[in-house]
C-alpha cells in the first residue's frame, strides 16, 4: 500500500477568467467547494445572474484524492466544453474546485477546436487569477469523556495539534476535534485506554 497522503491543493477564494473570440465571450467562474450541493447552488446562481448567456458549462473535482468529478457541456458539442475545463483543473493539480464557464454567443460559430481553446483558455485564466492553497484532509470527531479524564484527553489533543471546537466542560465533557488522515491511527491508539471515553465521526 502506498504512503497515505493527506494534503492537496485547492483555491482560497472565488476568481474569474475571460476569453474572447469572434465576438463570443467566455467568462470562467472558479469557486472553492466541498460538496456537490454547493456546486448545484453555484450553478443555479450563475444561471440566474447570467440568464441571457447561451451556455453555462461546468466541471468540478472534489475530495482529497479528487475522486468525485463531473464535466458538463450544457448544449455545446460533446467534449468541447466540460472536458477542456476539467483538463485545466487537472493540469493545475487542483481539487475541491468547481469552474463554471458562461458563454455569450457572438454570432460566429467557432468550431470544436475553437470551442476547446476558448473553454481551456478562460478556465486557465481563472485559475491563474486564483490564490492556490494547501488543504489538509481530515475527519471531525465528537469526543465525550468525564471531567476526571480531561488532562489525558487534552494531552492527546495538544500532542497531535488537533484543531478543536464546541468545547463543553462540566461534570461530563464534550468537544469536537479534527484529526488529519495521517494521524487517525495514532489518535485512536492513544485514546483507546482512556476510561469512560467515547467518540463518534461527524
Amino acid at each position: 500500500m502506498g504512503e497515505l497522503k493527506d494534503t492537496y491543493i485547492s483555491i482560497a477564494a472565488p476568481s474569474e477568467g475571460l476569453f474572447k473570440d469572434q465576438g463570443s465571450r467566455f467568462i470562467a467562474l472558479a469557486y472553492p467547494v466541498e460538496s456537490e450541493d454547493e456546486v448545484k447552488a453555484l450553478l443555479e446562481k450563475a444561471r440566474k445572474e447570467y440568464h441571457d448567456a447561451r451556455h453555462h458549462c461546468l466541471a468540478y473535482r472534489l475530495g482529497p484524492a479528487g475522486a468525485l468529478w463531473r464535466a458538463s457541456d450544457d448544449g455545446e458539442p460533446a467534449g468541447s466544453a466540460g472536458r477542456p475545463i476539467l483538463g485545466q483543473i487537472d493540469s493545475a493539480g487542483l481539487s475541491d474546485i468547481a469552474v463554471i464557464v458562461v458563454r455569450y454567443f457572438g454570432g460566429i460559430k467557432l468550431g470544436i477546436p475553437g470551442l476547446i481553446r476558448a473553454y481551456k483558455s478562460s478556465t486557465a485564466d481563472a485559475i491563474n487569477n486564483a490564490q492556490i492553497i494547501e488543504k489538509v484532509a481530515g475527519v471531525w470527531y465528537e469526543l465525550q469523556f468525564d471531567y476526571a479524564q480531561m488532562p489525558e484527553v487534552m494531552k492527546v489533543v495538544k500532542d497531535l495539534g488537533l484543531p478543536s471546537r464546541n468545547q463543553q466542560f462540566g461534570e461530563s465533557c464534550s468537544m469536537e476535534v479534527r484529526v488529519r488522515l495521517t494521524l487517525q491511527e495514532d489518535f485512536l491508539e492513544r485514546t483507546k485506554n482512556i476510561a469512560n471515553f467515547n467518540y463518534r465521526n461527524l
